[in-house]
């Protein structure tokens, strides 16, 4: 039974996200701030993060780079919940780390469908542990990238966004479904998004970054 953490000081909030997730079959676990978090992490690892960004003492985006600078919990799959609604906010927390992003207030049929989608996603590239093309070596792992043996510095979604077109190596990705698999959300200017991403991407993999292919009026591809 995967468990949730559910990071949120309004107890109303907690105890619709806890009811809704246990009646879909999910084990909760709650917390009003991050310090119980930590010390929870401390001893085990949960599936996923339900994690709200207005928090006592310590926000819920500076939670959330803790978790991602941090080797134990990098990968842990991230929900972000905040009644911030502007794309501002939701590129932020994006771009921080987070996977994917709801806004108050929401439906609990959304929140479970979000949920589910993430664990799938997950569970989906657990298998491929080194990604190799050409001179990129993508560790998912150490969470690094390698061009001709040397360091490449990405921030966590170009990470994300490398890993997906080298796992769909010789398909075409639209952007909509590199949004929903990268994002995992949808908002206006999404396609600014993923282009500007993809451009931020080329030009830190340098020459390498010359095998991510534009398909016009379509989306991206890695030749395979």
């Amino acid at each position: 039974m995967p468990l949730i953490y559910i990071v949120e000081d309004d107890v109303n909030i907690r105890e619709i996200e806890r009811y809704a997730l246990k009646n879909s079959g999910f084990e909760t676990m709650e917390f009003e701030c991050g310090r119980d978090l930590y010390k929870a992490l401390e001893k085990k690892t949960p599936s996923l993060i339900l994690l709200d960004i207005m928090l006592p003492n310590e926000d819920g985006l500076d939670i959330l780079t803790a978790l991602r600078k941090n080797k134990a919990t990098r990968k842990v799959p991230i929900i972000m919940v905040t009644a911030r609604s502007t794309e501002l906010d939701k590129v932020k927390g994006l771009d921080l780390g987070a996977d994917d992003y709801m806004t108050k207030p929401f439906g609990v049929m959304e929140m479970i469908s979000r949920v589910r989608a993430l664990l799938r996603r997950t569970e989906e590239i657990q298998g491929e542990k080194v990604l190799i093309h050409g001179s990129i070596t993508v560790d998912t792992d150490k969470h690094s990238v390698l061009v001709d043996g040397v360091a490449c510095e990405l921030t966590y979604k170009e990470f994300e966004l490398l890993k997906m077109l080298l796992l769909n190596r010789g398909i075409v990705l639209s952007r909509d479904k590199i949004m929903d698999h990268v994002w995992g959300f949808e908002y206006e200017g999404e396609s600014r998004t993923v282009d500007m991403h993809i451009k931020t991407l080329r030009q830190k993999l340098g020459e390498a970054g010359s095998v991510i292919k534009t398909v016009r009026n379509v989306g991206y591809l890695i030749d395979d």
